[in-house]
């Protein structure tokens, strides 16, 4: 994958943003700065899809909830995840253990300094420039992992590859369940879904983040409108909300309750469905209260898998609205777009796709 360090800001040689909210009462230093309007809107209709329905054996359980599922991800895009097996211990501990990386000491920390997207294990902030060529760092501390076809971890805390290893295992199984029962209320065989996006070798990003309080959130961003590469992406927290999404030209705030997982489909999804599953824009915005702590895991086919629209659904359709591509050059391809588009136009800041470059007219 092609190197974005330009976009990396490592940790700051002082303190990280984690270890330096106490400095950071009083006003947004000025390499923060974003001007937003964090608020938004309150929605009680973010569907819900109940994970143990899908695997139900009753018939018309099971064909109610596939139907939900797939009604989630053509009309919002997310839904909420319950009954989905993961103990609820385990998913504190993911938080918890990512608590505990952030508090690790610096020299620890900087071990893992992010030095090219192709980094299995990296951590810092993130700059990103605008279109009026001015640099920005996002209001939060990152620690990303490949941990999927293979497994990296930090050796430290103790306990996190233990927890990490597991956790991104269960949500492995839920992800390709979904992406299953997507493609079954689709009439798609199993067997053409298994071997067009070999999820067996699915290459899947375990993310944490962390959002210290900020005196003006006003004046500082978490993460900028955005979509994501890959099938499904799965968001857990610290029981601090602040994932919005867009629906409808507006902002709502997606707030979920405690032990659910919030997922939403990804960039390959809509692909794959020839646009009827919808990869929609969503932010994180930060508080001046509390701390944040997300963590985030992304699934996506395997790498060298060449995802298109299924061919099922551009007969149906007559034609293909997306251009085949083999999935690590799909990402690579968005890399570079971020790094040159955040450089010169709007890109980053409002979530411009890569997907609109693959529309074929």
């Amino acid at each position: 994958m092609a190197s974005i360090a330009s976009s990396f800001q490592p940790f700051e040689s002082d303190k990280t943003l984690a270890n330096s909210s106490d400095d950071l009462k009083a006003v947004v230093p000025s390499k923060f700065n974003f001007t937003n309007e964090p608020t938004a809107l309150r929605s009680d209709s973010i569907p819900i899809v109940d994970f143990s329905a899908l695997t139900s054996s009753d018939p018309d359980q099971r064909s109610k909830s596939i139907h939900s599922l797939s009604k989630a991800c053509q009309e919002w895009g997310f839904f909420i995840l319950v009954n989905h097996g993961i103990p609820e211990e385990l998913m504190s501990a993911t938080v918890t253990t990512a608590r505990e990386f952030f508090s690790l000491p610096d020299h620890e920390k900087k071990k893992y300094e992010a030095k090219s997207a192709s980094d299995p294990i990296k951590c810092g902030n993130f700059n990103v420039t605008n279109n009026s060529n001015q640099n920005f760092t996002l209001w939060r501390d990152y620690l990303n992992l490949y941990v999927h076809p293979y497994f990296h971890c930090p050796n430290k805390p103790q306990l996190l590859r233990e927890v990490v290893l597991e956790y991104t295992e269960r949500t492995r199984k839920l992800a390709r369940k979904l992406v299953e029962s997507v493609s079954e209320s689709l009439d798609l065989e199993q067997h053409y879904v298994d071997q067009v996006l070999n999820l067996d070798s699915s290459f899947q990003l375990f993310a944490a983040n962390l959002y210290p309080p900020c005196p003006q959130p006003d004046q500082a961003i978490g993460i900028p409108p955005h979509t994501d590469p890959g099938l499904f992406t799965f968001l857990i927290h610290n029981g601090v909300a602040g994932l919005q999404i867009e629906h409808g030209g507006q902002w709502f705030n997606a707030d979920s309750p405690p032990g659910s997982i919030l997922v939403n489909a990804a960039e390959q999804l809509q692909i794959f469905t020839n646009g009827r599953c919808k990869s929609v824009r969503h932010r994180a915005v930060v508080n001046d209260k509390r701390e944040r702590i997300s963590i985030v895991v992304a699934n996506g086919p395997a790498g060298d898998a060449v995802v298109g629209p299924a061919a099922a659904l551009v007969r149906k359709d007559g034609r293909a609205i997306y251009l085949p591509m083999k999935y690590e050059e799909y990402v690579e391809a968005r890399m570079h777009g971020l790094v040159k588009e955040a450089q010169l136009t709007k890109s980053r800041l409002h979530g411009k796709s890569i997907l609109d470059e693959h529309v074929d007219n």
